[in-house]
Parts: structure tokens; sequence; C-alpha cells
């Protein structure tokens, strides 16, 4: 039966999504039940992809993200797929007419992974970022606003805003793996096998900014969304703290995080805000 298949491959992208990030998995639990799941199938998608260009490095990579493309185009097209993730991708797609630019854009940026290096220009950044990150905060927005485009179109910045926010976090926080295993260097003129505190002061800057203007959406969120955003949005603002609180030396031989007692502390301090309405 057919609704068995799509029920296995949402499972499939409940579990990635449990498996790969447990800070993100957690924040997915407060959102509502009533789109929990395409979070999931978003999630699954992008993770999928980018485990393609980012850690198969005993495969031919390339011809593995073009396999996953071309079965993609057919997921979307067909309207179906015996890949569970992307099975469940196209449902979410589907249903909420997600435009499929911010899908192309999304794997053009990760393509770029498999050969580009070094971004050099704010161009070519901005660009990076806009396609790794700012579609897929797109594409949540679609399944939160549930479709409706005017609601859409009046949070498409915010949400764009806060996609770079976290993206950027996780620049910072995996500056050692980047730039030691992957030999990828996003932040364009930004020496980093010699990153300094001006430096690092500067990057921060410019993701308190981006957190300012994504804050600003997520109080305007539906409410099945705030507060599972608010979560997420909270987490990642924590973990910049601890790098703006980490010497530049410290990150560049470290992986910084948050442990998961702290991650439990704010979601308790997210919970009272939200019940108390102070966002």
């Amino acid at each position: 039966m057919k609704s068995i298949f799509d029920s296995v491959s949402y499972q499939s992208s409940k579990i990635v999504t449990e498996s790969y990030s447990t800070s993100f998995s957690l924040a997915v639990r407060m959102l509502s039940p009533t789109i929990r799941q395409d979070i999931h199938n978003i999630y699954g998608f992008v993770r999928f992809a980018d485990e393609i260009v980012d850690t198969f490095h005993e495969y031919d990579k390339e011809r593995l993200f073009n396999k996953f493309e071309s079965d993609l185009e057919e997921a979307l097209a067909d309207k179906i797929s015996l890949n569970p993730i992307l099975n469940s991708f196209q449902h979410t797609v589907n249903k909420y007419e997600i435009d499929k630019e911010l899908i192309d854009a999304f794997m053009h940026s990760m393509r770029l992974d498999l050969s580009k290096k070094e971004y050099t220009t704010t161009e070519e950044y901005n660009q990076y970022i806009y396609g790794s990150a700012d579609v897929v905060g797109l594409m949540c927005l679609k399944v939160f606003v549930k479709g409706n485009q005017e609601r859409f179109d009046q949070l498409k910045d915010s949400a764009m805003a806060l996609g770079s926010a976290f993206q950027k976090v996780n620049f910072l926080r995996d500056l050692k793996d980047d730039f030691e295993d992957l030999d990828r260097t996003y932040f364009p003129e930004t020496n980093l096998s010699m990153l300094d505190e001006a430096s690092k002061t500067r990057i921060i800057k410019e993701i308190e900014e981006d957190f300012a203007k994504g804050y600003a959406g997520i109080v305007r969120l539906p409410i099945e969304a705030k507060f599972g955003v608010y979560t997420a949005y909270k987490y990642y603002f924590k973990l910049l703290l601890k790098l703006k609180d980490t010497p530049s030396l410290e990150i560049k031989s470290t992986r910084i995080r948050v442990p998961n007692y702290q991650k439990f502390g704010v979601l308790a301090r997210c919970y009272v805000n939200y019940r108390l309405n102070l966002l």
C-alpha cells in the first residue's frame, strides 16, 4: 500500500533528523505536530545532499551527487521516489508549492562544495550562503505559513537572515574541520590560518546583525512554529556567545560545543518566555 511506503519514508526523514542533529531535532519537537513531519522531510533532504559532498571521501562524490540530483528531479516530477528521503521531501514540496528555484539554489551551493575551496569575494560568499542556508529557511517558512504567499512575502527577509546567522555560526564552529580536513575557506578577506581577534570580532558582529533581523520575524511567526524556531534561535545564539568568549586560536584548534545540560537549560528558558508571552 502506498500509505505504508509513505509512512516508512516519513519515518526515515525523522530518523535522519534525530541521528544527525540532537539540537535541531529538539527544536523540531517544539513545533506543532501539524508541521513537524514536513520539517523532518526538508531536513532529511538537505542533510543527505550535504553528507555526499562533505563526508563520502572514499567514493566518487560527484557521481553520487549527480545521481542524487537526477533522482530528485524525477521525484519532483513524478511525485514519488523509491528513495524514501526524496519521497518524503517531494511530498512537502508539492504540498506547500515550494518554489523550485529554492531547491535549485540549494543544489547549486552543494555542488560548489565538490570543487570550490575558497570564497574570496563578498559576492561569492553571499551567493553560497543564500543557496546553502537562506533557501532552507525559506523552504521551512513555506511550511510555517502553510503555503500562504502573502505571509511568506512578509517574513521571507527575516527567514533568510536567520538562515544566514545559523550557517555563519556553523562556519565559525566548524572552522577547524572545514579548513584542515576539507581545505575550505568560506569567510572572504580572512586568513583562517592566522585568525585573529579582530577578524573574529568582525565575523561575530555580522552574525549578530543577522540574528537581530531574524528575531524580528520570529515574533511574527504563526503560533504553530514560533516556539520551535525560537528554541533553535536561542540555541544558536548561545553557541555564538560561546564562540565570542573563546580565543580565536582555540576556535582554530577545536570544535566549540554547547553541552547537553546547557541545551536543556536553553529549552527551559525558552518555554518560560513562550508561556509568559515574552516573545
